[in-house]
């Protein structure tokens, strides 16, 4: 995705903030805003704000499965499915 294309002004916004949401939600690409030329924030949807947040907490959980799986503790699955029949019957 081509950035350049969505960077605006905080003047910008103010002046045209309702078209922009209208815009990000259409689009759904995120708005880079710039304060005095710099980049001072991104503003972007909801619904791509939470697919964000499900794949980060996706990502965070594969992390610590890996983390786990570096420090041993892990079971064989054989094991863990017999444990689980066991729950089950009882």
């Amino acid at each position: 995705m081509r950035y350049s294309t969505q960077i605006k002004s905080i003047s910008y916004l103010k002046a045209n903030a309702a078209d922009v949401l209208g815009e990000l939600n259409a689009q759904r690409k995120p708005l880079i805003i710039t304060q005095n030329g710099e980049a001072k924030a991104v503003l972007q949807d909801v619904a791509s704000y939470e697919e964000t947040q499900e794949t980060m907490a996706l990502l965070k959980i594969l992390a610590l499965g890996n983390k786990q799986i570096e420090q041993g503790k892990v079971k064989p699955v054989a094991d863990v499915v017999k444990r689980l029949r066991g729950q089950v019957s009882d």
